[in-house]
C-alpha cells in the first residue's frame, strides 16, 4: 500500500528547489565592497595614516628610483635653470649607474666595511644587553637606579651623544687621552688612526644600542614563567643549564625581533658616522649610507642620480638581509 508523502514522485522529488538556488544578482556587492561597507569606521581612522605616509615615504621612493635611472646631476640642474628656468628634465639612462657603482671597487669596499660595522655593532651590543637584562631581572639593592642609569642613553638624542664623545676623544685635550697621560700612557689618536677610528664608531654606538637591547630582552626575561627555574632547579640544573635551555629558548621571539631591528637601523647609521668622524680619517669609517649622501650634498659636482641608485642598492640589499632572515626563522620554527 502507497503511501502518500505530499512530494512528487520521480525525478522533481530529488531536485532541489529552486528556492535554494537563488543567484547572486547584479547589485549584490563584492567583497572589497563588503568590507568597506562593515569596517567603515576602522577605514576612515586608517586613511589618514596611510596618505602621510605614502607622502612622505613613497613619493621620495618613487622619485629616487626615478633619478636612478637618468643622468640628473649639478651641471645638468644648471643648464635647465639657466635656460628661460624651465624646470629641469633629465635623460633616460636605464641601468648604466648601478653597471657604473656595482663594478667600482669603492662599492665593494664600503659594503664590506659596512658589513663589519653592523656585524660587530649588533653582535656586541646583543651580548651585553642580553648580560646586563640577566643581571637587571634579579632582586637587590638599587635595583631601579642602576634601570634608569643604563637606559639614560637611551634618552638622550643621539647627536648630543655623539658631540660628548667627539668631545672625550679629542686627542689633545679629551678626557680619556688625559686619564691615559696620568698613567705614563701616549695619547691616542682615537679619530686620526683608522684602525682606532674604526673602534672608536663602534663603541659609541654600542654605548646608544645598548639601551634598546636591555629593556627588549629584559622584557622578555619577565615574561618566562618561573616555575620553569623553580624546577630545573629541583632537578639539579645548573645555572649555565638554566640559561641554555630556559632561557635563550624563551628570549627567541624577542632577540629576533630585536636583532633584525638593530641590523637594519645600524646598516643605516648615520649619525654616528657622519658626526663622529665624517668617514674619516680619509674614507676609512666611511659606510654605504654616508657616501650616497656625500655624492648628492658634498662632492662637486654633486651626483644626485648615483647617490639615488646607491639609495636603491642599500634598500635592496636590506630587503635580501630581512627576507633571508625570516626565511632563517622559519626553518627553525619560529614564524612571524
Amino acid at each position: 500500500m502507497a503511501v502518500d508523502t505530499g512530494r512528487p514522485a520521480g525525478p522533481a522529488a530529488d531536485a532541489p528547489s529552486a528556492r535554494g538556488r537563488r543567484r547572486p544578482s547584479a547589485g549584490t556587492p563584492g567583497p572589497l565592497r563588503r568590507a568597506l561597507t562593515a569596517h567603515w569606521y576602522a577605514w576612515t581612522m586608517v586613511a589618514p595614516v596611510v596618505i602621510v605616509i605614502c607622502v612622505i615615504i613613497g613619493y621620495p621612493l618613487v622619485r629616487g628610483l626615478y633619478l636612478s635611472l637618468t643622468n640628473a646631476n649639478e651641471a645638468n640642474v644648471e643648464r635647465h635653470i639657466g635656460v628661460n628656468h624651465i624646470p629641469a628634465s633629465y635623460d633616460f639612462v636605464g641601468l648604466d649607474n648601478y653597471r657604473a657603482i656595482l663594478g667600482d671597487s669603492v662599492f665593494w669596499d664600503r659594503l664590506g666595511w659596512t658589513a663589519v660595522w653592523t656585524v660587530c655593532c649588533v653582535g656586541l651590543t646583543f651580548l651585553i644587553g642580553l648580560a646586563l637584562a640577566n643581571m637587571l631581572n634579579r632582586d637587590f639593592a638599587g635595583r631601579t637606579f642602576y634601570r634608569l642609569a643604563l637606559i639614560l642613553p637611551w634618552a638622550i638624542p643621539a647627536f648630543v651623544s655623539v658631540f660628548t664623545w667627539r668631545m672625550l676623544y679629542n686627542e689633545k685635550h679629551g678626557i680619556l687621552n688625559k686619564l691615559l697621560s696620568g698613567g705614563g700612557i701616549e695619547a691616542v689618536p682615537w679619530l686620526n688612526d683608522p684602525t682606532w677610528a674604526k673602534g672608536a664608531v663602534i663603541a659609541v654606538n654600542i654605548w646608544l644600542g645598548v639601551p634598546f637591547m636591555l629593556v627588549a630582552l629584559l622584557g622578555g626575561l619577565q615574561s618566562i614563567p618561573g616555575e620553569l627555574y623553580e624546577a630545573a632547579e629541583m632537578d639539579g640544573a645548573n645555572p649555565w643549564q638554566r640559561f641554555r635551555h630556559i632561557t635563550l629558548p624563551g628570549l627567541r621571539s624577542v632577540s629576533s625581533t630585536v636583532i633584525l631591528l638593530s641590523t637594519i637601523w645600524t646598516f643605516n647609521m648615520f649619525p654616528v658616522i657622519f658626526l663622529l668622524t665624517r668617514g674619516g680619517p680619509g674614507d676609512s669609517t666611511e659606510i654605504l649610507v654616508t657616501y650616497a649622501y656625500r655624492l648628492s650634498f658634498v662632492n662637486s659636482p654633486r651626483d644626485f642620480a648615483g647617490s639615488a641608485a646607491w639609495g636603491v642598492l642599500i634598500l635592496a640589499l636590506l630587503a635580501l638581509i630581512a627576507v633571508v632572515y625570516r626565511r632563517a626563522l622559519r626553518r627553525q620554527g619560529e614564524v612571524w
